[in-house]
């Protein structure tokens, strides 16, 4: 029988994120860059949530540049663990503003070091070329599928004591990968996913928290092609890359489709993509993330 836990008050965590979000100016301090702080959620392993540093930094950059030029595209490398019991400073470069495009990097530090290094590319609205991917077919509507929450409830795993503060509301169309990995093994992966309560209307905001929960399940297509899940014995999990192109405007506070697929994995290395479709069936942005998957002996020697 699982031990009882222990009821706690718990914050909003759509209001969490925004605080998150919101960033200082630092008091007007700036060397060639342009200095921001953010604060961080707590973790039970102390290291800071990858997508919330993908957030801030894009916020970060977005607070440099004109709205009417909204970010199109990021690349961005985890360079060193995040400690998420301390503050991040965001120091934004203005690398080009030409006629229709700007250019920014933004480092994030802690200690005097960067632990996340990213550039991104604004654009002012064009008239072009339009097309896009399909919309899977078959997929079942979010309101039939059990939440996180649900799942979790059933079982002792250690993501339940964090799933009340996670900003989003993620509904997996497989069988998810959290305490078992059951089903076909297969390199792909689906999740409904929405921001637990609304958010105000801008743009930027909302392309930023889209950041925020593209790094929530994006590697899973990984490990369902080798029938592995979450709480496998010694298997160590990180990212260490993630690129984002934002194709069409966005609301993360209605329901998004995130369909993911891994075309490699090797070197202790997995690489999955992702396309995020809106319930209008418009493709909305496409992820890509490389991450470390270091795997015990005895689970390597069961994939031969």
């Amino acid at each position: 029988m699982n031990a009882p836990h222990t009821q706690r008050t718990q914050a909003d965590p759509t209001e969490t994120m925004l605080s998150l979000l919101d960033l200082s100016g630092a008091d007007g301090a700036a060397t060639d860059e342009e200095i921001f702080v953010g604060q961080s959620q707590r973790q039970p392993h102390g290291r800071v949530f990858g997508g919330q540093v993908l957030a801030q930094s894009v916020l970060a950059a977005i607070r440099t540049v004109d709205p009417d030029r909204p970010i199109h595209s990021m690349h961005a490398y985890f360079l060193r663990a995040g400690n998420a019991d301390q503050p991040i400073t965001f120091g934004v470069q203005r690398l080009r503003d030409g006629r229709s495009f700007s250019a920014r990097r933004t480092h994030a530090y802690q200690d005097g070091v960067p632990i996340l290094s990213m550039i991104a590319s604004f654009q002012a609205p064009a008239p072009g070329l339009d097309h896009q991917e399909e919309f899977p077919e078959r997929i079942p509507d979010p309101e039939t599928l059990p939440s996180t929450a649900d799942l979790l409830a059933k079982v002792d795993h250690p993501a339940r004591s964090m799933v009340p503060d996670r900003p989003y509301d993620i509904r997996h169309v497989q069988a998810p990968l959290y305490a078992a990995a059951k089903g076909e093994r297969v390199a792909a992966n689906a999740a409904w996913m929405k921001t637990k309560g609304p958010l105000p209307d801008d743009e930027g905001l909302h392309r930023a928290a889209l950041a925020f929960g593209s790094d929530f399940t994006l590697l899973e297509s990984v490990l369902r092609q080798h029938g592995v899940s979450w709480v496998t014995p010694g298997m160590n999990v990180g990212s260490l890359d993630h690129a984002m192109w934002w194709h069409r405007p966005v609301r993360v506070d209605d329901w998004l489709l995130y369909v993911q697929h891994s075309p490699s994995a090797s070197g202790a290395r997995g690489l999955s993509m992702g396309k995020i479709f809106n319930r209008r069936r418009e493709l909305g942005a496409t992820v890509a993330q490389e991450g470390m998957i270091r795997m015990p002996d005895d689970v390597l020697a069961r994939q031969q």
